[in-house]
């Protein structure tokens, strides 16, 4: 089956990489976080994911490319090789034999110097102010083939389920359906469709926790507008993508902050597969496909909108009177 091998080492790369940043939370020090020039936060964790899946890549399918959000570049500085060790540690608990050197490597692998018709995507955490506050986080994997999503897979080890179930892996691979598997037990993996209410009044949206990631204002103008009356399910990283696809909510507004402004690949490539593959629709706030040719950003694009499908007009109608 085309794909199947792919999908198979995605799971398990983003199985460890989950665990592992499960781990890492539940310990993790003022002293492991670093801020980037673009005074975004970064931890450990966003490394050793980020090293862990390459290198498992890099294992199996040697001439693949990878574009990740991380480098090695603040890595490098002297007074960050305590922080450099600790991430090797980490990482060795998958890789014995992996050194510094090697986790430099394998994350500048994530910086490709040229185009591929073929590469993965990766976010090795995405939300990671949720990851640093215990809320809710993904690691998110993509592989793209001529600027189609042919593989998706998320890593949420926060996200709840029935009773007392906690942490999922998501995932879908080319003509698949959207699998639901837990990620700490031997319970079995599930098939999760997208959830249609009756009315539209009584549809569930998600948006950021983070109202610099999208507008709140317009998000409640636009629920207005459609009689929504329920609160909106606020919730960190591609985990709204889960959301959608599993049917906890039927909407998901990512709406323009600034007028300039352009997603990344890696926000959504593999949240866009797994509301596809569980019946839904996702588009830009214009109602155009989102466009993953174009290198790092979605730069065709503005905003995002995934709904369970048979809502996605009304859904943008009311987008495009409200922007």
């Amino acid at each position: 089956m085309p794909y199947q091998q792919e999908y198979n080492v995605a799971l398990q790369a983003v199985a460890h990489a989950s665990k592992l940043c499960s781990q890492i939370q539940d310990q993790l020090l003022d002293t492991e976080t670093l801020v980037k020039s673009d005074q975004s936060p970064v931890t450990i964790a966003d490394f050793v994911s980020q090293a862990l899946i390459i290198a498992t890549l890099q294992e199996h399918f040697p001439d693949d490319a990878v574009i990740g959000e991380e480098d090695s570049s603040d890595l490098k500085h002297p007074h960050n090789a305590p922080l450099l060790e600790t991430i090797t540690q980490w990482v060795q608990k998958v890789h014995p034999h992996a050194t510094s050197d090697d986790i430099l490597r394998w994350l500048d692998l994530g910086r490709p110097t040229h185009a591929h018709q073929r590469f993965w995507t990766l976010d090795p955490i995405d939300g990671t102010k949720g990851f640093l506050a215990g809320r809710q986080y993904a690691v998110a994997l993509a592989l793209l083939h001529e600027g189609e999503i042919v593989v998706g897979v998320l890593g949420c080890p926060n996200l709840p389920g029935e009773g007392d179930q906690r942490g999922f892996l998501f995932g879908t691979f080319q003509g698949q359906p959207a699998r639901q598997i837990p990620l700490h037990t031997d319970s079995p993996t599930t098939t999760i469709t997208v959830h249609a209410p009756k009315a539209l009044s009584q549809t569930r949206f998600c948006e950021s926790v983070e109202s610099g990631h999208s507008n709140h204002d317009h998000s409640a103008q636009i629920a207005s507008r459609l009689g929504i009356t329920a609160p909106p399910y606020r919730i960190d990283s591609q985990c709204k993508y889960s959301a959608v696809s599993r049917g906890d909510a039927s909407i998901y507004l990512r709406l323009p902050t600034r007028k300039d402004y352009r997603e990344k690949i890696w926000d959504h490539a593999a949240g866009v597969a797994l509301v596809k593959a569980a019946g839904g629709r996702v588009t830009d706030v214009d109602g155009a496909p989102l466009d993953f040719t174009c290198g790092h950003t979605l730069e065709n694009n503005r905003g995002v909108i995934a709904t369970c499908g048979p809502i996605h007009d009304e859904v943008i109608s009311a987008v495009q009177d409200v922007l």
